[in-house]
């Protein structure tokens, strides 16, 4: 699939929503887990957490970020993505230090944080038990990030976050994993977008040194010098 082609795709896909609604029922296992954390938690966001787009707009997205999922009291709990938990400190720390972000993150939705020239939207939209959607949930969830990623008339670039999230963005593209295997400061080309692949800057990854600050900001230098900031 051509950048074209993935821009262009059919009518009925293109009007498709790309947010899932706040009761979203396609995944039964999911929508029961957050009706349990909506009682038990009342005051959190218990819903599919949308995208977190630049100041600017769709239009204005050059490269995207792909997750995972929300962390059960980071996203989940806050409506943001990678807000309220560690991986969002060493993520918006990065994407400050490249110009992607305004340095404002404090781990609230009220900080004052805004975006720019990029969108951050997960793969699955839901919190799973575990942290561990299945398959066939990723793959249900891939009919709102296709046409999210449809939107963004300007995007060149994609970095994704672990190796479930790099499989449904690729998939998202039009091809088969094994086209563009996920490996951590991996670069591949799909449908004319440039993929920039790491390991998920969670906290147990950074305890256990799979990935460093250093290894996590290659990345974000390699899409950032891609994208000439």
């Amino acid at each position: 699939m051509t950048v074209d082609a993935f821009r262009q795709i059919s009518a009925d896909q293109a009007a498709a929503p790309t947010e899932p609604p706040p009761d979203c029922p396609l995944c039964p296992r999911l929508a029961a887990f957050r009706q349990e954390w909506r009682t038990r938690e009342p005051d959190w966001f218990n819903s599919p957490v949308p995208a977190f787009l630049p100041v600017d707009g769709p239009d204005a997205v050059r490269i995207a970020i792909v997750g995972l999922a929300p962390g059960l009291r980071g996203a989940n709990r806050t409506g943001r993505p990678f807000t309220g938990d560690y991986a969002g400190d060493l993520l918006y720390r990065t994407l400050a230090r490249f110009g992607f972000a305004n340095d404002r993150f404090d781990a609230r939705v009220d900080d004052g944080l805004e975006l720019y020239d990029l969108a951050i939207v997960n793969s699955v939209r839901c919190v799973p038990p575990e942290n561990k959607p299945t398959g066939a949930e990723i793959n249900t969830c891939r009919q709102f990030l296709v046409p999210n990623l449809a939107t963004f008339g300007n995007l060149s670039a994609i970095v994704t976050l672990g190796r479930i999230a790099h499989e449904s963005a690729v998939r998202a593209l039009g091809a088969k994993p094994s086209a563009a295997p996920f490996s951590h400061g991996g670069e591949h080309e799909i449908g004319g977008l440039r993929l920039f692949s790491s390991y998920h800057c969670s906290r147990y990854n950074t305890n256990t040194g799979r990935l460093t600050e250093e290894m996590f900001t290659s990345v974000f230098a390699a899409a950032a010098a891609f994208l000439g900031k």
